[in-house]
This record gives C-alpha cells, structure tokens and sequence, in this order.
C-alpha cells in the first residue's frame, strides 16, 4: 500500500502527527455497533467496500486511490470510483494514514453525497488498524473520520509490541490446517492486537486481521472469511483489479478511464440490464475513444470488462489463471471455538 519517499517531514510535523493519531485513537470503538454484526450470519448486512491507494511503479508521489462497494452475500460489485492523486506528505512508518487517508476520505463523501442508497455499511482497509505502532493505523483513522465499521486486513505482519515473524510465529502459521483456522496476536503488553487467519484452503499465508472502527475483532475475522473467494477478500481483491485497471489504462498514449461510458466507471448498476455479463440477445452498449465511431454490439460477454477492453484495443492487467473457488453463501452458525466460529 505504501511506498517508501526519500527524505522525511521535520520533527514539529512528525510531533503533530502524534498528537492528532492520540486525539484520533480516543475516538476508536472496539466493539461490535450493528445489529449484523452480532448475527452469525451477518443478517442486514447488504454493502461492503474495500479502499486502497496504489502507486504509479517507480513514482513516490502519483497514485490512484479507489473505493469499491459489493453486495452482500453476493460479492458482485455494484460500485467502484477512482482518481489520479498526488501525495504530498512523505511516507513515514507508523503515519500512513496522513499520506493516504485524505484521499480515501474524499472518495468515501462523494459517494455519500451522490448515491448514499451505495454506501457501504463497512469497509475492508488494505492496512492495519489497532495493529499499529501506536495502536491507531490507517484502518482506524479511516474508520474516525468518516464514522464507518472498518477493519483492518494486512498481507503482512507488522512486528510491533513484541510480534516478530520467527520461528515459533511460522510453526504457528503452520498449524492453521483448514478455512477459517486463526490464532492470535499477543503483544508484549498482554494485549490482543489481531488475528492471524487462514483465509482459504489453497492459500497458506495467513492474513493479519485488526480492529479499525466500531466493530470487534470477532466480527472482523468472521466477516473477513466471509468476504474471501480467494485469498484476499473481494472487496480488497476488486480494488486492487480497478487499481490495476486504472494504471493501464492511464497508458502512454493518452487513453484513460476518464474517456470512457460512464457504465464502465461506476461498475455494474450501470452496466446493461445491471450485470457484469447480462446474456441478452441484441444487448447494445456505447463506448467510443477518440477517432472511433458506431456501437459495439454483441450478446453474453459485451458488459464484461474484459471484452470491452478487447474491442477497444486497450491494454489490461494479466489474468492470473486460478482454480475456481466456491464463494460462501453465508456465514454458517457457528459454535463455540475460534475455528468453528468462523465461515
């Protein structure tokens, strides 16, 4: 999520930052605040988003910040915005947020101001939350500003009070055998900071679940299985795909989302007939670039991204081929037990 800049802010703006992250952190809620939260199958739950600030390779200062929003138990996508930004405050360990969150912020007000029926009801940050130097990562900052669930949903260990990637941390890794397999990350100062979780049969590299905002870290972990048909849950999956998208085709010929039907931006409640691939014989869809003239016709696959991208001859990320993964329904009822208790 970060890249590293050369170079740092002076000793008064680090000072700064420390003391708006404590006012901040008194603000944070560690527990469950919504009726579906409590429910062991999520009940209620309807949109979950995903948020990520991704960087232009070999660029410290332009990025692309995205928000995606999926439905709930379907996982479909019904709303993505991205923008090209340029991060003014450097990267300092411990202080992400002040560099990303900006961004995130204003991504999240605009969909509140233009289709609030979308907002969603939390959101997965590709970060940490109370797993964090000081006990309030970006996940918690977020969560703050914008009075949002958040939790926090790292590909790595952060080593902070006392957690280190050593042997006895990769023979605990180990043991988690099966989906939903977690155990936690006890610091020094006795305090749970997060889970460890298996998140899917075929991958055995946990991922690093933390509290951001109003919500429990059992919930955080339950729902994060939940969000996983792969390893990374969807929300953070499809934010990293529209970032990959955004990068390519803000290509060096000048093509970019921007010229583009709005369907293509906004995602599938745009699309035809509300569908990534709506199957309907004659389905119609306008999209042209510059020097291009006439529609594009076709019928099961025109509302896909990846036929669009074909027929207008624009580059897109490589699609890992993977084995297809049955993506839970719902949470099952669980009983008690940290393993049981998850999908």
């Amino acid at each position: 999520m970060a890249l590293e800049a050369a170079g740092g802010p002076p000793e008064e703006t680090l000072s700064l930052w420390k003391r708006e992250q404590a006012r901040l952190k008194a603000h944070v809620v560690d527990r469950d605040t919504e009726a579906w939260q409590r429910d062991p199958a999520f009940s209620g739950l309807q949109r979950v988003g995903g948020v990520d600030v991704s960087f232009v390779k070999g660029d410290s200062v332009r990025a692309c910040a995205s928000l995606v929003v999926l439905s709930f138990p379907e996982l479909e996508v019904v709303y993505e915005e991205s923008r090209m930004v340029s991060l003014t405050a450097p990267y300092v360990s411990g202080f992400l947020a002040f560099r990303e969150v900006p961004f995130l912020l204003e991504l999240v007000q605009q969909l509140r101001e233009k289709e609030p029926g979308l907002m969603p009801q939390v959101l997965l940050v590709d970060g940490n939350g109370v797993l964090h130097h000081r006990g309030f990562g970006v996940a918690c900052h977020l969560g703050v500003l914008t009075d949002l669930p958040c939790v926090g949903v790292a590909k790595k260990l952060l080593q902070v009070d006392g957690l280190e990637n050593n042997a006895l941390h990769k023979e605990k890794i180990r043991l988690l055998q099966t989906r939903g397999d977690s155990f936690p990350l006890l610091g020094d100062s006795g305090t749970v900071l997060g889970m460890a979780l298996r998140s899917h049969d075929r991958s055995t590299r946990p991922l690093y679940i933390s509290v951001g905002h109003r919500m429990s870290l059992e919930a955080a972990v339950r729902l994060t299985c939940c969000c996983c048909r792969f390893r990374i849950p969807e929300p953070v999956r499809q934010v990293h795909l529209l970032l990959c998208s955004r990068r390519s085709w803000e290509s060096t010929d000048g093509v970019s989302v921007g010229l583009l039907s709005p369907w293509l931006r906004a995602g599938p409640s745009w699309w035809p007939h509300g569908h990534r691939r709506c199957g309907a014989p004659g389905c119609q869809v306008q999209a042209l670039l510059p020097g291009q003239a006439g529609p594009l016709q076709g019928k099961a696959d025109i509302c896909s991204r990846e036929h669009i991208r074909k027929s207008l001859g624009l580059p897109g990320p490589p699609t890992p081929r993977s084995p297809k993964a049955q993506r839970p329904v719902a949470c099952p009822k669980g009983d008690s037990g940290e393993s049981s208790a998850l999908c």
